[in-house]
């Protein structure tokens, strides 16, 4: 890709990936980078340690990073992950889109208000991984419980792992209860941290298309869960306004994309991941599109989301 500066890509956007030790975190990780499909990944861990890349992603090690097939990258910041990415644009201008992983007693919201004062990124989403085997008995922890409850209460996008090993009743009951302990949260199950690529890492530029998933027997079933639907945008219809809309989880939607007009009458880029809304600066050469939207198959409300188009106001141009 090209190494052109932020002030013509817009924000460069960061997921924040939380979640308490043995959820799920690193496995997810190692699964967004083999289903990159070109995408320029910089993955920042605390440590190499915390977030051990699968070895055959490697291709060469150098001081605290770590390069990676198809372009992406893996960093390690220890404890001055502000100077990492205030640094990183210029170090690595070939990077699209960045991951935070963050430790197993961090609060995600904590980092993602951190990261949102650098005026270089925005946050594209706060994913938060439970393992649906532990994590009632988790919360009942003296020491951790109260940071899981705050972890869990952060997330835009509450992915629920290691589904297969639960029982269906049990399932059930911990699908109810993280209902209860995080009402805004929208859900993903799964299992071996496998998540189709385009609801974490963005959707494409193009038309919509099956969600992104590394090949394999599970990952096809996985595959299987998501469908992608794309709707007309009115050419005047307000970008805040219709990102509001979107994020209310009786629509379905798990993330959506669309160049839409902001306030001012200008071009936006429109992203939802889960609850979380972002607009940021489109490209000079950005049209008025159409909406693409990802969401569990069978539980997108395609009508809903039309309404919610619809109901936006338009802007005046």
């Amino acid at each position: 890709m090209s190494g052109a500066p932020l002030a013509w890509r817009g924000r460069l956007p960061v997921t924040v990936i939380g979640g308490y030790l043995g959820a799920g975190k690193t496995t997810l990780i190692n699964s967004l980078l083999r289903s990159a499909e070109g995408r320029r990944l910089c993955v920042l861990v605390n440590d190499f340690g915390s977030v051990p890349i699968d070895r055959d992603l490697i291709v060469a090690a150098d001081g605290d990073t770590l390069e990676l097939s198809g372009g992406c990258v893996c960093c390690s910041y220890g404890s001055d992950l502000m100077d990492a990415l205030a640094g990183l644009p210029s170090r690595l201008p070939q990077v699209e889109r960045v991951l935070l992983e963050t430790s197993g007693v961090a609060l995600p919201d904590q980092v993602a208000s951190a990261v949102g004062l650098l005026p270089a990124f925005r946050i594209d989403g706060i994913v938060v991984l439970v393992d649906a085997d532990t994590v009632r008995a988790r919360v009942d922890d003296v020491y951790v419980g109260d940071t899981i409850r705050r972890q869990l209460a952060a997330a835009d996008l509450l992915v629920v792992n290691r589904c297969d090993l639960v029982g269906p009743e049990d399932l059930a009951t911990t699908l109810r209860w993280l209902a209860v302990e995080a009402p805004a949260a929208h859900r993903i199950q799964t299992s071996r941290g496998i998540v189709a690529a385009d609801i974490i890492l963005g959707l494409g530029d193009g038309a919509a298309a099956a969600p992104s998933l590394p090949a394999g027997p599970y990952e096809c079933d996985a595959a299987m869960r998501y469908e992608a639907i794309e709707i007309a945008l009115p050419a005047e219809v307000d970008a805040a306004a219709l990102a509001w809309r979107l994020t209310r989880p009786e629509l379905g939607l798990l993330r959506a994309k669309a160049i839409v007009r902001d306030a001012r009458g200008g071009l936006a880029a429109l992203h939802t991941v889960g609850r979380r809304a972002e607009i940021d600066v489109a490209p000079a050469s950005a049209r008025p599109s159409r909406l693409v939207a990802i969401g569990v198959r069978g539980q997108l409300d395609r009508a809903a989301i039309i309404e919610a188009v619809l109901s936006a106001p338009h802007v005046r141009v």
